[in-house]
């Protein structure tokens, strides 16, 4: 018996936005293996064992997924979003090339998703319209020094910027800091905006000018995009673009 192991994402919430690919991984699948909420979005059907696990548990979840796949199991690993975007991708990759010989030779595939980014982009217009980069403003896996340092240098670069896990109970200082190196590097009045839970029922967008931003406008659901200096809205509209020139 010859098993495999997909990593997939199932997209920002609606079920019309997962990927016909990743549905038919998920028909043919005997196990899923992910984050409690996130397995949680798999309906459950004979011959089909779900494995949800903790947030903190990335590698041996991984392990566990190869495991399984070497054994013969038909094996999907979920993220939401993309699963190559701060996601389990690379923790199953860091998980082989750390692990057992034979787990280099399995079948192993990266089925893309809808990020948050990307899916409150759309809902917004096209802030990310030209240059852009994503920030993960999460201390659990870098210091915060490492984070304020690529915070100011995006800034600098002007680029467009998204924040991903931006504010937590844990954590509720990270996009604080963020905030203050935008304001003192920018110094301008550029659009801000908050997504939250873009795709669902709860879903709830807000656009504020910079200084106006606070980091109680976030959650751990919230997507977070502010503009480059050229980003704007157009007047009459809730269209917010960033035009393709920098000139």
């Amino acid at each position: 018996m010859t098993g495999w192991l997909a990593i997939a994402g199932l997209g920002p919430g609606d079920a019309a936005l997962v990927t016909p690919e990743v549905s038919a991984a998920l028909a043919e699948a005997s196990d899923v293996i992910g984050y409690i909420p996130y397995v949680a979005r798999v309906a459950p059907r004979d011959g089909l064992t779900l494995h949800p696990s903790d947030n903190r548990v990335e590698l041996e979840r991984a392990r566990h997924a190869l495991e399984l796949a070497l054994a013969g199991h038909r094996v999907v690993v979920v993220s939401s979003g993309d699963p190559g975007v701060f996601a389990m991708a690379a923790a199953v990759f860091e998980a082989i090339e750390q692990g057992a010989p034979e787990w280099r030779t399995l079948d192993v595939r990266v089925l893309p998703g809808i990020t948050a980014m990307l899916a409150a982009a759309a809902r917004a217009g096209a802030p990310l319209g030209h240059d852009f980069c994503a920030i993960n403003l999460s201390d659990n896996l870098k210091p915060q020094a490492v984070i304020d340092r690529r915070v100011r240098l995006a800034a600098e670069a002007d680029f467009a910027i998204a924040f991903y896990n931006p504010r937590s109970k844990a954590r509720p200082d990270g996009l604080v800091s963020a905030l203050a190196i935008l304001r003192e590097t920018c110094a301008d009045a550029r659009p801000v905006l908050f997504a939250r839970a873009v795709s669902t029922p709860d879903e709830q967008l807000d656009v504020v000018a910079l200084p106006e931003a606070r980091a109680e406008m976030a959650d751990m659901r919230t997507v977070v995009i502010v503009g480059s200096s050229r980003t704007r809205i157009i007047p009459g509209t809730r269209f917010l673009y960033t035009p393709r020139s920098a000139a």
